[in-house]
């Protein structure tokens, strides 16, 4: 049995808090190496290590005096060095007023400032740097689709597919060229939906002209958290046959009924390896982003579509996959950037910020759907966790580095009394935060 199967057998509550254990430890420890191996080779000495909060479950020293440990709240993690007061790098103004020169050097309140600075933004630096890590390494892993759109093999679907075959590249769609997938899209997006349609591909070198299926049937290709779809057990690989009593060919059908329901349950008949079956789906309004970095309100169910044959892939090799990574990262940290602008501005709504149950659920989703998606959750989560550490709040990193900012331009820290006060606000700052998503994840549907 592998981890995914051996994790859901414990049942639903203990494979979703599993499963987001998991991927917030990888986060959370990826997080703190950061600021824990910058902080040594800036010279300053780290007193603990923790994944967690709370009693300690483990720990040891190393040579070097450091303790790792691992305690019994598993929901984040710090690193203490010396000269902190505690998991918040709160300075603790009578240990330091005591230390020597050399020991004050060796202090995250002692160090010069750009050590200090450099050691706070390491751990959101170590976070996009993991991100970008692994969308290259699923990337070269899974491989990108090769161009002319080749068929490695062809998905089950209640209707005949036609006389394609594995290995076939495809030219052209009823009499459109498709020579890549650029292409292949675009011809999509103004091709009748009917079938058979004419394919004309290579095979065995010779170019052949044989029946095929509209490439984009309702084919389920993927099942979102927290969705309509995932609620009644619509599955991957599933086939949306009807919807409403309207025979459903092609996606954007069934998006279209989604669309004009306006939240109206669906009765829709669903292809499953050979057998029909009924569920009844209730439509959630989303925001969705655009490419201009607006967002567009709409219906959905939480499924995505997909193409009825899997794409002959190659691997991009390692520069290509690293510019991915990048790609995919950016991506990440513009999109979230802009939501939360939207939300700010009342553009968009605020149940867009989900706290962490709906992280857990999403975590849970994703552990099901195979090590990939895990893998590539996590990777996104990572983002998340960099970006939302850089905000300038204090407490986070991102108020550190505001703080080491002040002095650097100053030319001496905030008052002791003033850091105290500011840490405070920002720790009731983000506890209203974390209360307000919770929320969100018990009454937004």
């Amino acid at each position: 049995m592998d981890i995914t199967g051996l994790i859901s057998s414990f049942g639903g509550v203990a494979y979703t808090f599993v499963a987001f254990i998991v991927a917030l430890s990888i986060i959370v420890a990826v997080h703190e190496y950061g600021h824990y191996i910058v902080g040594r080779w800036c010279g300053i000495k780290a007193l603990v290590f923790s994944i967690g909060f709370g009693p300690v479950l483990f720990s040891r020293t190393d040579k070097r005096g450091t303790v790792w440990q691992i305690a019994a709240l598993p929901f984040g993690g710090y690193v203490k060095f010396l000269g902190d007061a505690n998991a918040a790098s709160g300075k603790d103004a009578e240990g330091v007023a005591e230390m020597d020169e050399a020991t004050l050097r060796q202090s995250m309140h002692g160090a010069p400032v750009w050590a200090r600075a450099a050691t706070a933004a390491a751990g959101p630096v170590f976070n996009f740097i993991m991100s970008i890590l692994v969308f290259g390494a699923v990337i070269m892993a899974r491989g990108q689709a090769i161009d002319p759109p080749t068929i490695a093999s062809i998905k089950p679907l209640p209707a005949a597919i036609g006389e394609l075959r594995d290995g076939d590249a495809i030219l052209s769609i009823a009499g459109v060229d498709v020579g890549d997938f650029e292409q292949f899209y675009e011809a999509i997006e103004d091709m009748p939906v009917r079938a058979p349609l004419d394919y004309r591909v290579l095979r065995d070198g010779q170019e052949v002209v044989v029946d095929g299926p509209y490439p984009f049937p309702a084919l389920v290709a993927g099942v979102q958290p927290d969705s309509a779809a995932l609620d009644v057990g619509i599955e991957v690989g599933d086939v949306i046959v009807s919807a409403d009593g309207q025979p459903i060919a092609a996606f954007s059908q069934l998006q279209d009924i989604v669309m004009a329901s306006e939240g109206k349950p669906i009765v829709t008949e669903v292809w499953r390896n050979g057998e029909l079956l009924e569920f009844v789906l209730v439509p959630r309004k989303r925001d969705l982003p655009l490419g201009d970095g607006g967002f567009e309100t709409r219906w959905l169910i939480g499924a995505t579509g997909g193409l009825f044959f899997e794409a002959e892939t190659a691997s991009p090799g390692p520069l290509g996959a690293l510019q991915f990574g990048v790609s995919q990262t950016g991506y990440i940290i513009q999109s979230s950037l802009s939501g939360l602008y939207h939300m700010v501005a009342g553009a968009i709504s605020t149940c867009n910020l989900r706290g962490p149950l709906g992280i857990a659920e999403t975590s849970a989703v994703a552990a099901s759907q195979g090590i990939s998606t895990f893998v590539w959750f996590v990777a996104v989560l990572s983002t998340a966790v960099g970006l939302l550490n850089l905000f300038p709040i204090p407490i986070l990193d991102g108020g550190h580095l505001v703080f080491h900012a002040y002095e650097a331009v100053r030319g001496k820290p905030p008052s002791d009394r003033a850091m105290q006060f500011l840490m405070t606000l920002g720790l009731a700052l983000m506890l209203m935060v974390m209360l307000f998503s919770i929320s969100n994840d018990l009454f937004c549907q």
